[in-house]
């Protein structure tokens, strides 16, 4: 009996489970057909042997479809299978299509699929984004350059740039564009001859950074380089030649102790080895010579 009542309740809930997945995809069903998006019914129990959410491709296929889209249900399913994001691409495929921006289903995925955030790609794309340069994410408020005379100079800058659709696979980022800025930023300042010159005419750097195509093999195009702010810092000139002079002080004191212990180590010498026996300014008489002289005198 408690094996029998035990079987009625597991066909029960094994028929509620089916009569709730036959209940759920019939509403997603005629939710499609409803809205001009139709997708079948074997496509949507389909859907759940492959574990796919169709919900999402369902929603996702009716926003397109209200949008002026017709994305179909395949490339839905085989896009969220490959672990994409299907509405983002979706929302950023509607943002393109009413910018004008021509943007293909494809290429969104892939854009997807390679990381990025393809629904603000094609945001930056419509409405370019300020970056600032240095980002401070580095510990450093300022790009610090020293001109010809030697005085440094403290510059932050402001990049604006554009999302380039066709490169975003595979271009640099936000990074690769502040480390080209802050490197052109640090090469004009050191080419000027002073720093006045630089401080009368900053759009110097801004003109002749622009010109070097630092947005070339990134995701970006650079529409503008804007100084926000340039300060004079220390005399860095000044301080390496009062530093070298110091060096090139302690080398002669140095030299010069070297050879006062030369000197002492040699007068240390002489005085220490014997001296030589002084020799008669008379040579000795001879022995014949002293039997001359005893042989006269006697």
């Amino acid at each position: 009996m408690d094996v029998n009542f035990i079987g009625v309740l597991v066909v029960g809930a094994i028929i509620l489970a089916v009569l709730y997945a036959i209940g759920s995809v019939f509403s997603l069903w005629f939710q499609a057909l409803t809205s001009n998006a139709p997708v079948g019914l074997v496509q949507l129990f389909m859907m759940r042997f492959r574990k796919v959410n169709a919900t999402i491709i369902v929603t996702a296929r009716i926003t397109a479809k209200k949008a002026g889209l017709d994305v179909t249900t395949d490339k839905l399913e085989a896009h969220y299978m490959a672990g994409g994001h299907v509405m983002r691409v979706i929302n950023a495929l509607i943002a393109a299509h009413k910018a004008n921006i021509n943007l293909s289903f494809d290429r969104a995925c892939a854009i997807d699929l390679a990381g990025r955030d393809v629904l603000d790609a094609v945001q930056t794309s419509v409405n370019p984004k300020v970056i600032d340069v240095p980002d401070g994410k580095q510990g450093r408020s300022t790009i610090d350059g020293i001109a010809g005379d030697g005085i440094q100079l403290k510059v932050k800058a402001r990049v604006t740039v554009r999302t380039n659709i066709d490169s975003l696979v595979g271009g640099a980022t936000e990074e690769t564009i502040i480390a080209r800025v802050g490197e052109g930023i640090v090469t004009t300042i050191g080419s000027a001859q002073s720093h006045m010159s630089v401080l009368e005419n900053p759009d110097k750097i801004s003109k002749t950074v622009l010109a070097r195509g630092l947005d070339a093999g990134t995701a970006f195009s650079i529409l503008s380089i804007d100084i926000a702010d340039i300060d004079v810092g220390e005399n860095v000139g000044a301080r390496l030649r009062t530093d070298k002079a110091e060096a090139d002080k302690k080398v002669a004191q140095a030299e010069a102790e070297r050879q006062r212990a030369m000197a002492v180590a040699r007068e240390q010498e002489r005085s220490c080895s014997p001296r030589p026996r002084s020799r008669s300014p008379w040579p000795r008489p001879s022995a014949r010579a002293t039997w001359a002289s005893w042989t006269t005198t006697r």
